[in-house]
Formats: C-alpha cells, structure tokens, sequence
C-alpha cells in the first residue's frame, strides 16, 4: 500500500479516486495552507504527493519526504516551485497538468484587459464607496480595444486562447516570435510574429503568458517598460516575477502607462504597496484556473499521474 500526501485542499472527486484504490492518503484539511513545517511533517514516508504552487520541492522537503518518493504531481500547469534537477537526481518524477487550463486562464486575462481599459474596477469601487454620480459625457471614460494590437509574450495554449478572445473583439494579434505560434493558430487569428523589444514597444497591450524561468524573470524590466508605447495596458497572468513590479508601478503612477490587468505578483501573495494605491490597475488574487471544472480537471490529471507512476506506468504528463 502506497502513501499519497495531498498538500492542500482539492476538489473532492479527485480524493474519491485516489481512495478508491486502496492506498493510504493524506490530505491536509486545516483551514489555512499548511506553513513550512507542517507540509514537511505531511509528506514524511510518502511514496506520492500533490502539491501546489504555494509548496517549495527543494532537497529540505524530498529530504523529510525521505527515500519512498517516487513522483511530485504538481497540481499546476507551471512549476517553477519545484527543484527539477534536484528531483532527477533523487529519481523522482514530476508531473504537472497542461492542457486542462488554457481557457479558463485565457478568461481571466481577457477579463482583466476589459476590467481594466473600461476602469470597471473604478466604478464598482466608486459605487460600493457611496461617492455621488451622475452619468455625463465625459464620465469615467475608458478605452476601446477594438483596431488596438495585442502582444503576446508566450503564444502557448493560453496565448493562444487570449488571442482568440481578443481576435472576436477586433484586436490585431502580434506575439513574441522567440516562440513560434502553432498553426493552424496562426493563421487564423492572423499573428504576425515579432522581436520582443519590437513587440513591447510597438503594441497597444502587452499580455505575458510564459512560465517562469530564467529567461523570463523579469522578462518586462524597467529598460523594456520603459520603451512602451504612451499609455498602454499590461495583462500577467503568468507569473508574478516575469515583471519588474517596481518598475511597472513607477510606469503606472507616473502616467508612462495606461493601466495594468495583474493575477499574479512577484512575491505573492504580498502585493508591493506601490500597486495598492493606485485607480488604473486592477488585482486579483492569482484566480487563473480558478473554476470547478477546471481544477477539478487538474486535480483528476495530479491523480492519474500519481497512480500512473505508482503502477510502473509512464506518467500521462511529466515535466
């Protein structure tokens, strides 16, 4: 009988499967995320865990894991929250789960572009405030993102999404073309494949789809938004560190910037003040993939990883 640990609440139908073979299984059930030394305590002995992007898989957490662990299901499409090299050496698969989050992520990031060109953060904060209005002309206005061009940093499947999203509503699609989009993506949503520095500076809306890695670490810097156009959007719903936050806020207070869509943040989930303060951002709490369907998805393919690798089977998505 193998021992799966579960770092963090998941969808219920993705315990019931995991039970339903046998093994023993672990879930952490406390009202809060488990802190440092309880997720190490958690996953003592196990031969399997689930983790989050919240949990650090460095040599301390394979150490208290000890020598049974086989594979580190990563309930997320990204993983930079794992040590690979550290699992290869230990022979420790890891797994994440692709292919299931595109849209909903996508739905996210559309969201913000029009939360933020149209400031419907700002009047829901204005009514909910009780300050006084009347509808005027000139009131609150926005931006039109129709016959605007949206940059894509990362045209992977949820770059691809967001294109198709912002295609319906009449933008141009343009992407970084370090990464080549996909046909028949491409031509269908029309994208015309760029330099980054060309793309960041010559687009009406940058929107960062790439996972974290050492080459997109603050992949936006200071140098990059500052070559922006005058009052363009930034969307991130990747990760919080392919920005320079810093920097992004000091564009946005200063005027440099039109606004800014953020899901993730660079030290989540501290958000720099200098972001708080400000009318043309809009934040939320990192809601990417966050529907039932959809994390019950990614929760159902951790599973099937899980067992898949316990049964001497290939895992259906390692990393």
């Amino acid at each position: 009988m193998a021992r799966i640990c579960v770092t963090d609440a998941i969808p219920g139908p993705s315990i019931d499967r995991l039970r339903a073979t046998g093994n023993e299984i672990l879930v952490w059930d406390g009202a809060q995320p488990p802190g440092r030394a309880e997720l190490l305590d958690l996953v003592r002995g196990a031969d399997a865990v689930l983790t989050v992007l919240s949990d650090g898989v460095d040599d301390e957490f394979l150490d208290a894991a000890g020598p049974r662990l086989r594979v580190v299901a990563n309930v997320a499409a990204g993983y930079n929250n794992i040590d690979l090299a550290a699992c290869r050496a230990r022979g420790v698969t890891v797994t994440n789960t692709p292919g299931v989050l595109f849209d909903a992520t996508a739905d996210i990031a559309f969201g913000l572009l029009l939360a933020v060109t149209r400031r419907l953060g700002e009047g829901e904060r204005l009514i909910r405030a009780g300050r006084p209005w009347r509808y005027r002309t000139t009131f609150m206005l926005g931006r039109s993102i129709e016959g605007k061009t949206i940059g894509l940093i990362g045209p992977g499947q949820i770059g691809i999404a967001m294109g198709r999203r912002c295609k319906a509503f009449g933008m141009n699609i343009a992407y970084a073309n370090e990464h080549t989009m996909r046909e028949p993506a491409a031509s269908e949503l029309g994208a015309v494949g760029m330099p980054l520095d060309e793309l960041v500076a010559g687009c009406d809306v940058i929107s960062l789809h790439c996972p974290l890695t050492d080459r997109t670490r603050h992949i936006l810097d200071a140098e990059r938004i500052a070559a922006m156009r005058q009052g363009a959007y930034v969307i991130n719903t990747a990760r919080g560190a392919c920005i320079d936050e810093q920097a992004l806020a000091d564009a946005l207070a200063g005027g440099h910037l039109g606004g800014a869509g953020l899901d993730v943040y660079e030290d989540e989930p501290r958000i720099n003040p200098a972001l708080l303060g400000l009318e043309n951002v809009v934040l939320l709490p990192h809601l990417g993939s966050a529907n039932i369907e959809t994390r019950t998805a990614m929760s159902d393919l951790a599973a099937e990883n899980v067992l898949a690798v316990l049964a001497g089977r290939p895992a259906p998505s390692a990393v």
